[in-house]
């Protein structure tokens, strides 16, 4: 017996063993959609879209994953690929299966009726936590029980005032659950010291109470954490009536628990309040941004991208979807952009998706939330104007 080829080929069997088990990894898998009452077969609903108006990078492509989903906002996943969708100006909140793997969604559950804002999703150990404005919700063991869902509230100290109250959720690093309260109002200085503030709460504590890790941020509805230094990087949404073009909106990163970082004294780290800047410190005891993300844009939900479906150039790069401007008299934002980084600085930011705002008539069809990534590492965009998500994917093969 040849050894030499016996060894060569059992090590190629195991490559390519290996091999096939990492290619299956990064596939899309079918997912059981167990039959319930709350159960919706959304395989033949149509968006009213127009994709053919979204541009991308070469070699990228977007198609409607899910349609028939109202208001969708936040995004959350578990390993398998469901996905859980929080309300903003609805009251469910729902979950999404791809039953048969091929990148669209068949069936939509709704888990909860008769919210209040249920903007804020997010999974851990089995279970979904949703955040109303003033409540955290907890729906145990969600993934056997998506035909029956039930929750118990956690904590119900929040504030109760609904200008910017809804609320985007996730667990750090630390397994705590971080949570933003923005300002209720505009520009002011809030008596509480609990608003315009990104606060984080210990769910296994026995009496929950809010710590505040981050001041001075007026309305925080999306944050990440950086891949190797784990620090939290969040997106924050400028103030109104200054004009066109200031301030912008920022992204930060949070280095210290208890860094202030400007609101309402200061704006884009540079720009002192007309009105309530006197009454803060100098420019320098608040932290700058990371980046100006521009005037009014309303960017909202951010990750890092972890997938390896994209080209290496994305790998820890940030995806940001922009809302858009609701009173500025040109309309900006309505895109997803990619934040380039080394290490820790930001070195770019490049327009990834664009179309939904028709820049020449200033119409608008669609206005992305959030974005999260699938298994298979292609990106989930939400949409609460077209009411579906939509599914980027990458492929070189012509």
């Amino acid at each position: 017996m040849n050894y030499r080829k016996t060894l060569f080929g059992a090590a190629m069997l195991s490559l390519m063993l290996v091999s096939c088990a990492h290619d299956d990894e990064k596939k899309l898998q079918p997912i059981d959609a167990i039959e319930g009452e709350n159960r919706v077969d959304i395989s033949s609903d149509s968006a009213e879209v127009k994709l053919e108006t979204i541009q991308l990078p070469a070699n990228f492509s977007i198609e409607v994953w899910a349609a028939n989903v109202p208001n969708a906002r936040s995004l959350a996943t578990t390993e398998e690929g469901i996905v859980f969708v929080g309300n903003r100006d609805e009251k469910n909140v729902y979950a999404l299966i791809d039953s048969d793997g091929d990148g669209k969604a068949n069936f939509r559950y709704t888990l909860a009726e008769d919210l209040r804002s249920p903007n804020g999703v997010a999974y851990k150990d089995g279970d979904l936590y949703v955040a109303e404005i003033s409540r955290i919700l907890k729906f145990p063991d969600i993934k056997n029980h998506l035909a029956d869902p039930t929750f118990e509230v956690v904590y119900d100290g929040y504030p109760t005032e609904g200008h910017h109250g809804w609320k985007f959720i996730d667990f750090g690093p630390d397994g705590m659950l971080y949570i933003p309260v923005g300002a209720p109002c505009n520009i002011c200085e809030p008596e509480k010291e609990i608003f315009a503030s990104i606060t984080r709460i210990d769910l296994n504590a026995e009496n929950i109470e809010p710590e505040i890790v981050a001041h001075g941020v007026r309305n925080s509805v999306g944050f990440d954490w950086h891949p190797d230094t784990k620090n939290l990087w969040f997106t924050d949404n400028g103030r109104d009536q200054m004009g066109d073009d200031v301030p912008e909106c920022e992204l930060n990163e949070i280095t210290e628990v208890g860094q202030h970082f400007g609101y309402p004294y200061w704006h884009e780290g540079t720009v002192k309040d007309p009105e309530f800047g006197d009454n803060g410190e100098d420019q320098s005891a608040y932290e700058m941004p990371k980046a100006k993300m521009g005037p009014h844009v309303a960017p909202l939900g951010m990750r890092f991208y972890a997938g390896e479906m994209f080209p290496d150039d994305y790998n820890k790069s940030i995806f940001v979807a922009k809302h858009g401007s609701w009173n500025r008299s040109k309309k900006s934002g309505y895109v997803v952009s990619n934040v380039s980084l080394s290490g820790s600085e930001v070195t770019g930011e490049t327009v990834f998706a664009s179309g939904w705002l028709d820049d020449a008539s200033q119409e608008v069809w669609g206005r992305p939330v959030d974005v999260q990534e699938l298994p298979d590492g292609s990106l989930l965009v939400s949409d609460d104007m077209a009411g579906c998500i939509y599914r980027i994917s990458y492929s070189d093969k012509n």
